[in-house]
This record gives C-alpha cells, sequence and structure tokens, in this order.
C-alpha cells in the first residue's frame, strides 16, 4: 500500500496470545511505512501478555466503547484477525458487520464466514493466525525489509502459545520453517517462555490448584475428564482475565482421558472449552452442542444453562460418543 490509509486491526473477545500476537505484528509493520494504526478489542488481553511492545496502544471497547467506534469509522481498512465470524468481536460485532471499507480476514479456524471482502484464511497444516501474518508481510512487496526483532517476538508469542509450546496443532515442517527465522531477528526464545508461562500472579497459581484439587471429574466410562468454575470461584481467587487460559489442557494429561472440558461461569453464559487427543473432532462436538467451534482438537462455545444443568447435559451428552472415546 504506497498511500498511508487509517487502518483498524481488530481482535475477538477474550483475546490470546495469537491474537495480540497477530495484531501487534500487523500494527508494527503497517506503521514502519507510515499508516496509522490502531488495534481494537472487545475487552482485555491476559497480564502476562502486557510486556509485549505496543500493548499499551490497544482500545478496549468495554472502557472506551465510542472511541473504538469511531475508530472503525474513520478506519480506510480492517484487519479482522484470529477469528472468522463477527461475533467474535463481542461488542464491536455490529460495527465491523456494517461497515463498508474493505474487511481483511487473516485467520486458521474453520468454516470462515464468506462475508469478508478479502480472505487469507488456511485452517489445514496452519499452527496459529502468527504463522500466516509472518507469510502475509515476507510475501508483501518489500515486506521482508520491514521485518524486526519487535514484530519476531510477537510472532513467536502466538504461534508458540496457540500450540501449547509446540505440543500440539504443530506436526507441519511449515511452522518450524517460520520459527527458525524468526530467531534470525534476534530473539531470544527462552527469555520469552519466561514472561509467558513464569509470569502469572499467585491468585492464578492458587486457581489452578483449586481446579486440579476441587473441581477436576474424571469419567472413566467416557475416557473423559471435565473442571468447572463458579462464578464464586473465581471471585474468591481474584480472577483476572487470561487466568483460566490453558488450565482445560491439565484434565487432558491424564493417561486415559481422550476428551476434556473446561466450564467457567460468567455474568450471562457458561463458558466451553474443549480438547481432544486424536480423532475425536471436538470443533463438530461444539458446533452441534454449544453453538460454538474452532479446531478438530481444541474448539469452544457456550451454555445457557444454570452450571449444574450445563454439567448434567455434557454427561449425557457423551453416552451418544462412548464408543468413539474409547478406541481412539
Amino acid at each position: 500500500m504506497s498511500q498511508r490509509k487509517k487502518i483498524a486491526i481488530i481482535v475477538h473477545y477474550n483475546p490470546d496470545g495469537d491474537a495480540i500476537g497477530a495484531a501487534l505484528a500487523l500494527q508494527l509493520y503497517f506503521q514502519q511505512q507510515g499508516h496509522s494504526v490502531f488495534i481494537l478489542s472487545p475487552n482485555h488481553y491476559p497480564d502476562f501478555l502486557e510486556w509485549m511492545p505496543q500493548t499499551e496502544t490497544i482500545m478496549l471497547a468495554n472502557t472506551n466503547y465510542e472511541l473504538c467506534v469511531q475508530k472503525i469509522q474513520d478506519a480506510e481498512l480492517i484487519f479482522c484477525v484470529d477469528f472468522n465470524q463477527f461475533h467474535r468481536a463481542g461488542l464491536l460485532e455490529k460495527k465491523v458487520e456494517e461497515s463498508t471499507v474493505p474487511r481483511i480476514l487473516i485467520d486458521h479456524h474453520i468454516s470462515p464466514d464468506t462475508s469478508f471482502d478479502i480472505m487469507y484464511s488456511i485452517p489445514e497444516k496452519t499452527s496459529s493466525t502468527c504463522e500466516l501474518v509472518y507469510n502475509f508481510i515476507v510475501n508483501m512487496l518489500d515486506g521482508q525489509q520491514f521485518m524486526n526483532r519487535q514484530i519476531a517476538e510477537c510472532l513467536y508469542v502466538g504461534i508458540t502459545t496457540d500450540t501449547g509450546s509446540l505440543s500440539y496443532s504443530c506436526n507441519n515442517e511449515s511452522t518450524y520453517h517460520v520459527l527458525g527465522n524468526l530467531f534470525q531477528y534476534g530473539i531470544n526464545g527462552e527469555d520469552i517462555h519466561r514472561k509467558i508461562y513464569d509470569n502469572y500472579s499467585e491468585s492464578r497459581v492458587r486457581l489452578l490448584g483449586y481446579c486440579l484439587t476441587e473441581r477436576l471429574t474424571v469419567l472413566d466410562e467416557y475416557a473423559t475428564s471435565f473442571i468447572y468454575l463458579t462464578k464464586e470461584d473465581l471471585i474468591k481467587y481474584n480472577y483476572k482475565q487470561g487466568d483460566i487460559e490453558g488450565i482445560v489442557n491439565y484434565g487432558l494429561s491424564i493417561k486415559k482421558v481422550h476428551f476434556t472440558a473446561l466450564f467457567s461461569e460468567r455474568d450471562d453464559r457458561i463458558r466451553a472449552s474443549f480438547r481432544s487427543k486424536g480423532d475425536f473432532n471436538v470443533d463438530k462436538f461444539a458446533r452441534m452442542h454449544y453453538k460454538g467451534g474452532g479446531h478438530k482438537n481444541a474448539a469452544g462455545g457456550n451454555s445457557y444453562k444454570t452450571m449444574s444443568e450445563t454439567i448434567e447435559e455434557f454427561k449425557s451428552l457423551l453416552k451418544q460418543y462412548k464408543h468413539s472415546l474409547h478406541f481412539l
């Protein structure tokens, strides 16, 4: 883009390392070319990502809605990163959907909404949106010259967090090719790992302990486990955005478990996160039963019942999957 533009970059509700990493990398890239760039998020990102470059510039719709709307209305281009359905933009959904400027999707989740004007969507053999952003930048005209250490750090965060430190969704040569190239810009992988995973609050670590000792259930009959957290639990442990990220994976670390879930209570719904091993498709499970989706082995959705009703419904649903779960 030779002419300077006003660009809005939108991330999804409850943004994770991949969403924030992709948005910041794009912002840093476009700013070097003289564009005016704003990152808009429906709500706050996890505290353990605050060290990343320019996180202080991210505008939050839940605390400054009118300003975020104004930036969308002023934008000449809109980039939507790490989500492919407008409703994932939370408070900003309608404004993004109604915008008449080009809306560019960069995402790696399956079944994208086809209403986006330009789509760079590769669900297969792609670790993360940050992997796609790297390819987007280096394949742009003169894009390689704008790559630097800060952009590489942001992309490294997204790839490592979205693959659980390269433990899933990473069995592709291309992912390691991208990671190898990022080190050319002087990043320190060990330091980044410490900043992400050794940067939790005491209350977050105690919440994890509570999840595993008091809220973990293993259903041997279905090779399944689940963890649940009520609003009272979250208040007790001083919950902040991002504190339960990754906790769902602990249920899957049990040898005999092939499917796991985390149910966390919010003001208006129960948020459900699903993980699986092998061929059990949690994306289909989430779409069929929880109006959600994601990836084959990592997905999410929502329940609008009480916590007890949600858990009982989940147990009941497992009956129809018993055979397939035991033969993974």
